[in-house]
C-alpha cells in the first residue's frame, strides 16, 4: 500500500474513533446530565473543537512552522491524554449506572431522581479524569527522576565491578520536549560520571532539519566508554538513515546489528528495532548478525528497543539486555493493553541465567502526562555473578 494512503487511511479511521468518543462524552457528560442553555451549546462546542484539535495538530502541524507547530501540539496532546482518562473515569460511570438500574430501577423511574443520578455521575467522571489528569501532567513536566540498579552479570570479570551503564530511552523530543528537557538530560546523565551511556531508541519525533538544534546538547554527554545509540521504532517515522548519520557526527557510537568491546572480558551488542524490516531499506533486527563470532566466554550486554526481543536473546546468551518501547503504560491503566504487544513491561525479568530491564522512559510521547509509571533515567552498575 502507498506511504500517502497509509497515512490517509490511518488518518480516517482516528478521526472516526475519536469522533465517536466524543459524542459518547456528549452523550454522558452533556446530554444526560440536562446541562442547560446557553452552556449546553458552550460545553458542545468546546467538546468538539478539543476533539477536532487532535488530527488538526497532525496534519497542520506539518505544513506550519516549528513555533507554530508547538502552539498547536500543546493542547491537542494534553486533550490527548484527558480523552484517555475520560474514557476509563466515563466506562467506570457506566458500570455504576448498570448496577443502579439492576438494583433501584423502580426509584429512578421518576424523571428528577434519573436527571440528578445522571448529574451525579457526570460529575464524578469529569472530576476524577481532572483530577487524574493534574496529577498525571505534574508527573511527566517534573521531569525524570534517577532509577538506581545493581545486576550481577554472567561472566563480567572482578575487574570490572562497579562499571555503570547510564540507560536513557523513549526521550521523544518533539513537539512538547524541546532544547531545555534535553540539556536537564544531558547534565542529570554527566553528574552521574558513568562508564557508559547507552540510548535505547525514540530519541526523536521529527526529521534532523527539524530537531538539529534541539538535540546537539547529546554531543555534551560525556561517558568513560563512549555513548551508544539503536534504533527505535519513531526513528524510521522521522527518517532513520539520517538520524544515525547525524548522530554520528554528535559523538554517539550508532549499533546496527554489530558489536563493541567495552572492555577486556565485557561486549556490547545492539540491534535494530523490531519492527525495522518493513519501515527502511536494510534496516532489520539480526541478533546472529551482532554476535556473529563473539568469543562466549566474555559477558555480553544488549541494546534492544522492543522488549519482545529478549526471547531470542535469552536463547543466544546474552547475560542482560536493556530496552524501553513500553513507557510503562505511561499512563494508567492503559498498561494493560501494552500487555497485548509487549510480554514484558517494567522493571528487571530474568529467563534463565539471562536478564531483561525494562525502562519506563525518560521522557514521553504524546500526551504530557505520566500516571503509574514515573519517567526515569537508569543507572545499572554491574558486578560479577
Amino acid at each position: 500500500m502507498p506511504r500517502a494512503l497509509s497515512i490517509a487511511l490511518f488518518l480516517l479511521i482516528a478521526i472516526g474513533l475519536i469522533a465517536s468518543l466524543h459524542y459518547w462524552f456528549w452523550i454522558r457528560l452533556v446530554r444526560d446530565a440536562g446541562v442547560p442553555p446557553p452552556w449546553r451549546t458552550v460545553a458542545t462546542a468546546c467538546l468538539w473543537l478539543l476533539g477536532a484539535s487532535m488530527p488538526a495538530a497532525m496534519v497542520i502541524g506539518r505544513l506550519v512552522g516549528p513555533r507554530a507547530a508547538k502552539a498547536l501540539a500543546w493542547p491537542a496532546y494534553v486533550w490527548m491524554g484527558m480523552m484517555l482518562l475520560l474514557m476509563v473515569t466515563v466506562g467506570g460511570a457506566e458500570i455504576l449506572r448498570l448496577v443502579a438500574r439492576i438494583g433501584a430501577g423502580e426509584r429512578l423511574a421518576d424523571p428528577a431522581r434519573r436527571l440528578f443520578f445522571q448529574r451525579v455521575l457526570g460529575a464524578l467522571a469529569g472530576a476524577a479524569a481532572t483530577g487524574m489528569g493534574a496529577f498525571a501532567l505534574r508527573g511527566a513536566l517534573r521531569g525524570p527522576s534517577l532509577r538506581e540498579l545493581t545486576i550481577a552479570l554472567p561472566k563480567l570479570p572482578e575487574t570490572l565491578m562497579g562499571m555503570t551503564i547510564v540507560q536513557l530511552t523513549d526521550l521523544h523530543v518533539g513537539p512538547t520536549l524541546g532544547r531545555d528537557f534535553i540539556d536537564k538530560v544531558v547534565a542529570q546523565v554527566n553528574a552521574l560520571a558513568p562508564d557508559v551511556v547507552a540510548i535505547t531508541g525514540d530519541l526523536v519525533d521529527g526529521s534532523v532539519e527539524e530537531l538539529r538544534e534541539t538535540i546537539a546538547p547529546i554531543a555534551s554527554i560525556k561517558a568513560k566508554r563512549g555513548v551508544y545509540f539503536v534504533t527505535g521504532n519513531h526513528e524510521y517515522y522521522a527518517g532513520a538513515a539520517e538520524w544515525t548519520a547525524h548522530l554520528g557526527t554528535l559523538g554517539v557510537r550508532v549499533l546496527r546489528n554489530e558489536r563493541v568491546a567495552l572492555a577486556d572480558g565485557l561486549d556490547l551488542a545492539g540491534v535494530d528495532d523490531w519492527n525495522a524490516r518493513g519501515l527502511a531499506p536494510g534496516h532489520g533486527a539480526d541478533l546472529q548478525r551482532a554476535l556473529d563470532g563473539r568469543d562466549p566466554a566474555r559477558a555480553l550486554v544488549l541494546l534492544a528497543h522492543q522488549p519482545r526481543a529478549f526471547v531470542e536473546a535469552a536463547a543466544a546468551g546474552v547475560g542482560l539486555q536493556l530496552s524501553g518501547h513500553t513507557h510503562g503504560g505511561q499512563i494508567w491503566p492503559w498498561g494493560i493493553f501494552v500487555r497485548l504487544q509487549q510480554p514484558y513491561i517494567s522493571g528487571l525479568y530474568r529467563a534463565g541465567a539471562a536478564q531483561l530491564y525494562v525502562s519506563c522512559g525518560t521522557g514521553y510521547w504524546g500526551p504530557p502526562m505520566r500516571l503509574g509509571a514515573p519517567s526515569e533515567i537508569t543507572r545499572v552498575t554491574l558486578v560479577p555473578a
